[in-house]
């Protein structure tokens, strides 16, 4: 079995009495597309800025490419998006990406011709000539993630990444990512936005107040926090959902996804019977759109595990 690109052991960080991550340890396998998951204020970035030797742990041990050289010592292989996005404003678009790629060991010529292929394919070609000051904060954003992938690192490090993008980048952005996958590269990415994990992640790590509460890959980690979930939708009159949902024989928890109640995740209550439900639904007059048997969504199993309010903070994407 091939050694961990990332191996955290037992680190715990502190800042004047407050303890940002403590104990943490987590593994993220070569050519896996990891998610460190939490609400604000978790760790998440902390985490990531040891990795990369912008802050060193109090405790522990960090290895990367199974060595004890931290991000530094292995600049050219890594890629970093920091959350604090930082270009140089009075650059052209296309100067700054190749001046990047060199401080990283591309040559000019390659890095020129690399940089233009990428404007390209994220939209971004007629603005190559622009100064970085001239984009929007989403074009701001797309470029610095190109600067981050164009020296073709083994991993990719990205810190909430889909911050501030509207959903067609957001897509654009989440397409070039898992291509990075299937060519075999490592992604550790952070994110408080569940939606983003559950359509990524092979494997994931949740944190909350600095400590690890769960991790593993996506499956497994759905099966251990499992039982029964229904997912509904109904396509106009939802009958007495109402009361069948709040009837504690057969409905343990219910988790409303907006739309005026059109749709919903419950938890069986042990022992109830599915099928049961479904009747019940049936013969109150409801239209059902859409009754399925799921493993509980990976926002229900992050409910669960950090509290609602932490799950309120995380729902927003701005947040």
């Amino acid at each position: 079995m091939s050694a961990p690109v990332v191996r955290v052991d037992n680190v715990t960080k502190r800042f004047a009495g407050h303890t940002a991550v403590d104990g943490l340890s987590l593994s993220v396998p070569p050519g896996t597309l990891y998610g460190l998951l939490g609400p604000n204020g978790a760790g998440k970035t902390t985490t990531i800025r040891m990795l990369m030797d912008i802050y060193e742990p109090d405790s522990g041990s960090i290895r990367l490419f199974d060595t004890d050289r931290g991000g530094r010592a292995h600049s050219q292989r890594i890629g970093y998006l920091p959350e604090e996005r930082g270009l140089y404003p009075r650059m052209r678009v296309l100067d700054v990406l190749v001046f990047l790629a060199e401080a990283k060991g591309v040559a000019r010529r390659i890095a020129r011709v690399q940089a233009l292929e990428w404007l390209d394919r994220l939209g971004l070609a007629d603005w190559r000539l622009r100064r970085v000051s001239d984009l929007s904060k989403g074009m701001q954003q797309k470029v610095q993630f190109i600067s981050t992938i164009l020296h073709d690192p083994d991993l990719i490090v990205l810190d909430e990444p889909f911050s501030g993008l509207d959903p067609v980048n957001s897509q654009v952005l989440r397409d070039t990512v898992v291509d990075a996958r299937r060519r075999g590269k490592t992604i550790l990415f952070s994110t408080h936005i569940m939606e983003h994990a559950e359509k990524l992640c092979d494997q994931l790590c949740i944190i909350a107040r600095g400590k690890k509460l769960v991790d593993g890959a996506l499956p497994a980690v759905k099966q251990m926090h499992g039982g029964k979930h229904v997912v509904v939708a109904f396509d106009g009159s939802q009958g007495a959902a109402a009361r069948i949902f709040a009837d504690r024989r057969l409905v343990a928890r219910v988790e409303d996804f907006g739309g005026g109640g059109q749709e919903a995740e419950l938890e069986l209550a042990p022992g109830a019977d599915a099928q049961e439900i479904l009747r019940a639904l049936i013969e109150s007059g409801a239209r059902l759109l859409r009754f399925e048997l799921v493993t509980p969504s990976l926002h229900k199993i992050f409910v669960d595990l950090v509290g609602p309010d932490a799950a309120k903070a995380a729902a927003v994407p701005n947040a």
